[in-house]
C-alpha cells in the first residue's frame, strides 16, 4: 500500500496579490497549473522560465512533477508566486538546496505591492491637470 502513495512536499508562494499553493511529487518534470499544463497556462516563454528557475538551479527539473493552484493577480505575479512556492517546497525535499535558492533570491518574498490611491488624485500619484487660469 505504501508504494502507491506518493510522498508530497508543499510550499506556499506569494507575489503582489497572487497566492500559489504548490505540491511537488516525484515524477518526470511535468508542471501543472490550475489543472492545465504550463504551456497552456502561460503564453509567453519568459513566464515559463521564471516558474522553472528553482528547479533548474537545483538540477531537479526532470526529477519532480509540480502541481499548483494559483489565485489572484495577473500572469506575472502568478509566475512569481509559483516560483516562490516551488522554492519553499524544494527546501522541504532537501535542506541542502537552501544556499543555492537563497543566493538566487527565490526564498525572499517580494514585498512590492501596488501603492494605494489617494483622494484628490486620479491614481496613487497622478494628479489632475493644473491650470493657473
Amino acid at each position: 500500500m505504501a508504494s502507491t502513495e506518493k510522498i508530497m512536499f508543499r510550499g506556499t508562494g506569494r507575489r503582489k496579490s497572487s497566492i500559489a499553493r504548490v505540491r511537488i511529487v516525484a515524477g518526470n518534470g511535468n508542471i501543472t497549473i490550475n489543472k492545465k499544463s504550463i504551456d497552456e497556462y502561460f503564453g509567453t516563454e519568459i513566464l515559463k522560465v521564471i516558474v522553472k528557475q528553482p528547479l533548474v538551479v537545483t538540477n531537479t527539473l526532470e526529477k519532480y512533477d509540480v502541481i499548483c493552484t494559483v489565485k489572484g493577480g495577473g500572469f506575472t505575479g502568478q509566475a512569481g508566486a509559483i516560483r516562490h512556492g516551488i522554492a519553499r517546497a524544494l527546501l522541504e525535499v532537501n535542506s541542502e538546496y537552501r544556499p543555492v535558492l537563497k543566493s538566487n533570491g527565490f526564498l525572499t518574498r517580494d514585498s512590492r505591492m501596488k501603492e494605494r490611491k489617494k483622494y484628490g488624485l486620479k491614481k496613487a500619484r497622478k494628479a489632475p491637470q493644473f491650470s493657473k487660469r
